[in-house]
């Protein structure tokens, strides 16, 4: 167990603080914090890199500028603008989020309403409303798992409640968003993987020849292509040097998800 004063608590806030006004990470979202960006930015950030996600972010709300635009997307186009980022079914639940805060007529402003969003849970749900409305909640990421750890706060071997506990009570009140952006920034840039050595609850699991990677494929391919077979696919996936000889599985799956469908003609295409 550890142990912290208010002392303590005011020590900590003002060291983050007071780097973080010298050091901030100039990210695109920061600069809107109206709740339709704050929403795409995060579930793009859902692990995914920052720096992977900035691009996308930028190229998304051009394309989708409003959420009234989001909800009306094209399957086809929504993946394409997509691609890269990974984890392609995070696309379809942000257009059905979209599209029942378009029923509603209102963005939800309660973590209870917020988890009736498709795709949104526990995390996600707080840290719409801290960046887009400033609540004074907290919520803890890998970063400032991380930055609790290593500043002494907090164990690797705690739980999620034990750790939520510590963060509401180094919530810096009035402030939650800076605040958050402001471990994050310090998890990321000081506190980071490599100088504490601390890992994280869940590692992803390797990439290259994974599922993952060929669904990734399957669908940027198709996302370029009107109908393709299922051994036309399989050409398209070894010329990218992806040995993949039976992709039926991995169709399936897409299949079921509706990101892709099968035409008469037995051939494959992006879901409508």
């Amino acid at each position: 167990m550890t142990s912290y004063t208010n002392d303590d608590v005011e020590t900590f806030q003002l060291e983050v603080m007071t780097w973080w006004e010298e050091n901030a990470r100039d990210l695109p979202w920061r600069c809107d914090s109206s709740p339709y960006n704050v929403l795409v930015s995060e579930v793009m950030l859902q692990q995914t890199q920052v720096n992977r996600v900035v691009p996308k972010y930028l190229e998304f709300l051009q394309q989708f500028p409003t959420i009234e635009k989001l909800a009306e997307a094209d399957t086809k186009e929504l993946l394409k603008v997509w691609s890269g980022l990974g984890y392609n079914r995070r696309a379809m639940w942000l257009r059905e989020a979209a599209k029942q805060i378009v029923e509603k007529e209102s963005f939800p402003k309660t973590v209870e309403e917020l988890r009736d969003l498709k795709g949104v849970g526990p995390y996600t749900s707080r840290s719409i409303l801290i960046f887009a409305f400033n609540e004074d909640l907290a919520a803890v990421d890998t970063n400032i798992r991380r930055v609790l750890i290593a500043s002494g706060f907090a164990t690797e071997e705690m739980c999620e409640s034990e750790l939520q506990k510590i963060a509401d009570d180094f919530l810096l009140k009035g402030r939650s968003r800076d605040w958050h952006n402001a471990l994050m920034d310090y998890g990321s840039l000081v506190l980071n993987s490599g100088s504490t050595k601390i890992a994280p609850l869940t590692k992803q699991p390797k990439f290259r020849g994974s599922t993952r990677q060929v669904r990734g494929a399957i669908i940027r391919i198709l996302t370029a292509s009107d109908t393709l077979s299922q051994n036309e696919l399989i050409t398209y996936l070894n010329s990218e040097g992806i040995q993949c000889w039976d992709v039926s599985p991995v169709l399936d799956q897409l299949l079921a998800e509706r990101l892709v469908e099968r035409t008469d003609a037995g051939r494959f295409k992006i879901a409508d």
